[in-house]
């Protein structure tokens, strides 16, 4: 999938803390897009919108609707990567849905789901065969969605993406292990790596940038993290250290 080019891109993950009011953290994450550059590639942590909040699941499926058409407007010149519970054929699905200039350009099901925190029960997996490099705005873009993070297939079905997006909700206790894996991704890959973990005291918090050559940036107190993007680090980095990544 091809989707329009542009020049110029910016690179941006976010952090915040997601509150029990659906409509305020939609507002927070608007606010913050505002604060974006056109060109920007912009990715927030797991269910940023809602959290994991089982217990009002039929209030979360119908706020996804509203969700996904305001982050639409919110997407002109601006990529947005996102994930939210929602119904589809009678079944729940976490979709990651990447928005670009006012359209929902690509969407699938997470594939992997963590049975620790009981995803299990009340959504089902999408597919593994769902999982592509999708190109938009001329940058080559993968989204790995949070579990997914442990899987080596995914990986390399990653492979050759200019940026890999990881929005996810990451468990505290397993910190270092998100900061090990992002890392480890982006230099397996030679890639970008923009990973966005929310800031609610039972997660990492760890969101950041980690550039083709192993750089980490991450969010600090920073609730949106920003670095340029340059296509030519990625091409400098798969020359000097040659393993055959295209």
């Amino acid at each position: 999938m091809t989707i329009s080019k542009t020049n110029e891109h910016t690179l941006c993950s976010l952090l915040f803390e997601t509150t029990n009011n659906y409509q305020d953290n939609l507002q927070t994450l608007l606010t913050l897009i505002t604060q974006t550059e056109e060109g920007s590639i912009i990715v927030t942590p797991e269910v940023c919108l809602t959290s994991f909040d089982y217990k009002r699941m039929n209030e979360m499926l119908l706020f996804a609707p509203q969700a996904t058409e305001a982050l639409k407007k919110a997407s002109f010149h601006k990529i947005i990567i996102t994930t939210m519970l929602e119904k589809e054929h009678a079944n729940v699905f976490n979709f990651v849905k990447v928005f670009y200039n006012g359209e929902v350009v690509f969407k699938r099901a997470k594939a992997k789901l963590f049975k620790f925190g009981d995803e299990d029960k009340y959504m089902q997996e999408g597919s593994v065969e769902d999982f592509e490099i999708i190109e938009v705005a001329g940058i080559k873009l993968a989204v790995i969605i949070c579990f997914e993070l442990r899987f080596k297939e995914l990986w390399q079905k990653a492979e050759g993406a200019d940026v890999i997006a990881i929005p996810s909700w990451w468990g505290e206790l397993r910190t270092e292990h998100f900061k090990i894996l992002t890392q480890a991704l982006a230099v397996m890959n030679q890639c970008y790596v923009i990973a966005s973990d929310s800031a609610n005291k039972e997660c990492s918090a760890m969101s950041g940038i980690i550039t083709p050559q192993g750089k980490v940036v991450r969010n600090g107190n920073k609730p949106c993290l920003k670095i340029p993007y340059n296509k030519k680090d990625i091409t400098l980095m798969r020359r000097y250290m040659n393993v055959g990544i295209k």
